[in-house]
């Protein structure tokens, strides 16, 4: 039986409109898909809280929240988001960033741990962007430095698109270092600043790709000694995917995900795990895919308990 710790909650999913492009109900076939496996049981399945005020306050703005949960933002703002506002969205929203930061916990405590849901990189200090709402990586890292559990956090994004939002507002923060790799070009088109960006040609397949990934987690981990690692495996970088502009396999999937969190857990240095964007019309299938970082997450797990 897998002791590693899985982060999810029921409102994940919820009725959307099935002609969206954002794949909203990938996170209930995602915990379903694992409870089929074998990996998630209900001794590992943890169910998150809806988060306080403060701890989002700690990345972004009050009066947006405010605007977000009362229904209150402008067309505009709703049609950068990207999402079609509801009383069921904001419910997921509130819960999904006290997701991730309870999988840093746990992973803090355990070594590794794994939230089936999370990544909302584009989420800027006051608005939302691409999908995203609240950004719940950069929430975890100011909460957890805030609170004096870490010393330092270091944000490792493989999903296609930069983490612009993180990138901005963790701007500031010496004790965060952020580092995206993804495809040079794609969304957002203006890009932010993070600690170290790194562009991965549109085209890539897995040799290149991996090279790049492995190349710079060794960089990173040369320049900084981090605490914890937010592991964001966005699996958007697929051939398939139909937002990603990358060529990489699903095994180039398995691949780089295993080199993460082997390097990582190596080092000694905990890691929780967020699956970011992947997009497709056949969920069921996205949803094996983003199981993927957490299937060799569990391996790693049973291995070392074996």
């Amino acid at each position: 039986m897998s002791n590693l710790p899985l982060v999810t909650h029921p409102s994940y999913s919820f009725d959307f409109p099935s002609k969206h492009r954002f794949p909203m109900a990938k996170f209930g076939l995602l915990r379903d898909y694992l409870v089929e496996q074998g990996i998630a049981t209900p001794a590992n399945l943890i169910r998150p809280g809806e988060a306080r005020v403060e701890v989002l306050e700690q990345a972004h703005c009050p009066q947006y929240l405010e605007r977000f949960v009362s229904g209150a933002m402008s067309a505009a703002k709703i049609r950068r988001m990207g999402l079609p506002w509801s009383k069921a969205l904001v419910k997921r929203t509130l819960i999904s960033p006290n997701g991730t930061f309870l999988t840093a916990q746990l992973a803090l405590k355990t070594g590794l741990a794994c939230h089936l849901a999370g990544g909302t990189h584009h989420a800027h200090y006051d608005f939302a962007s691409g999908y995203c709402i609240l950004n719940d990586l950069a929430i975890t890292a100011k909460c957890l430095l805030e609170q004096g559990k870490v010393n330092s956090v270091l944000i490792f994004d493989c999903d296609v698109h930069q983490g612009d939002g993180t990138a901005t507002i963790l701007a500031n923060e010496p004790r965060a270092f952020t580092c995206s790799i993804h495809c040079e070009k794609n969304f957002p088109q203006r890009k932010a600043k993070s600690d170290l960006d790194v562009n991965v040609p549109k085209g890539a397949s897995d040799d290149e790709y991996l090279n790049i990934v492995q190349t710079t987690l060794d960089d990173v981990l040369a320049r900084v000694s981090p605490d914890l690692v937010i592991y964001d495996a966005g699996v958007d970088v697929y051939s398939e995917d139909p937002l990603g502009l990358l060529k990489v396999s699903l095994e180039g999937l398995r691949v780089r995900d295993r080199l993460v969190l082997e390097t990582l857990r190596s080092a000694q240095i905990p890691v929780a795990t967020v699956i970011g964007g992947g997009y497709d019309i056949d969920q069921r299938a996205l949803a094996r895919r983003h199981a993927i970082v957490v299937e060799e997450a569990h391996n790693i797990t049973m291995s070392a308990s074996s």
